[in-house]
């Protein structure tokens, strides 16, 4: 699938993926390929794993 624009979490580099739970725009650093998930869902679907901003509450659901 092809994406463009920025990426939504970190807003400075290129976009190269698309969450597959949340639509989110992702970079390659935000991203995990193995998962398909932006790291903010990723976090979210495995508690032990550090989130992104950890002030911030992500609703995996919110489409």
């Amino acid at each position: 699938m092809s994406v463009s624009g920025l990426c939504q979490i970190c807003e400075s580099r290129p976009a190269q993926e698309r969450c597959a739970n949340c639509g989110t725009l992702a970079c390659d650093g935000h991203y995990e390929e193995g998962k398909g998930l932006c790291v903010e869902c990723a976090a979210q679907a495995d508690p032990t794993q550090p989130s992104p901003s950890e002030s911030e509450d992500v609703d995996i659901h919110r489409f």
